[in-house]
């Protein structure tokens, strides 16, 4: 199990059907008033026009889709974070975006976002939420593993900004920097790195 920066151990699963409550409880989401994981997939117009929500389409994902679309970080038993995972070449808006280029063809699981509860920001959760995402790309036999994080230059970023990853925490987990993108986040550029598995 995967230790935090202070001490404390952090279990790291797929999100699944029996998991839902905690999925939604990091997420702090109702209804639409959150993303729940969705624009940067870019099913949103062929799910919204089947009639359902943010909030179905996640649980339609978490209930049919390998890999699952995320994974749930536990502290103590209570969920604390969430990484939201989709294989890039099944993510329709990563395929054609105009921003974030298309290095190969290869159906890496790509990283999209990292949302971890108050109280437990700067503690170790998403590094060990991104080695739990390594350890199962690695067990399937996923050709890699890709993500768009920034590189605030050591600054403290907002939350809402760093959403995406922090290029430091890929670098100490073996990922190498491809190239940086035209995609932003508070106006600091992403760089799409890559850990190669095959």
């Amino acid at each position: 199990m995967p230790e935090a920066a202070v001490g404390t151990k952090v279990e790291v699963v797929p999100a699944t059907v029996e998991r839902w409550d905690d999925v939604m409880s990091v997420l702090d989401a109702t209804g639409e008033h959150g993303c729940l994981c969705q624009p940067w997939r870019g099913k949103d117009a062929v799910e919204k026009a089947e009639g359902l929500d943010r909030r179905q389409r996640l649980q339609r994902q978490i209930e049919s889709t390998s890999p699952a679309p995320g994974f749930v970080a536990y502290v103590d038993g209570q969920a604390v974070g969430w990484v939201g995972v989709a294989v890039r070449t099944e993510a329709p808006r990563l395929m054609n975006s105009r921003t974030i280029p298309l290095v190969d063809e290869q159906p890496v699981w790509s990283i999209g976002c990292f949302r971890i509860r108050p109280g437990f920001r700067r503690q170790g959760v998403a590094t060990a939420l991104l080695a739990g995402v390594v350890d199962a790309a690695r067990r399937t036999g996923a050709p890699g593993v890709e993500a768009y994080p920034i590189d605030p230059g050591g600054k403290r970023v907002e939350v809402g900004a760093g959403y995406v990853g922090i290029a430091s925490m890929f670098d100490a987990a073996g990922f190498r920097r491809v190239l940086t993108t035209d995609a932003t986040s508070a106006r600091i550029p992403r760089i799409l790195v890559r850990l190669d598995l095959a």
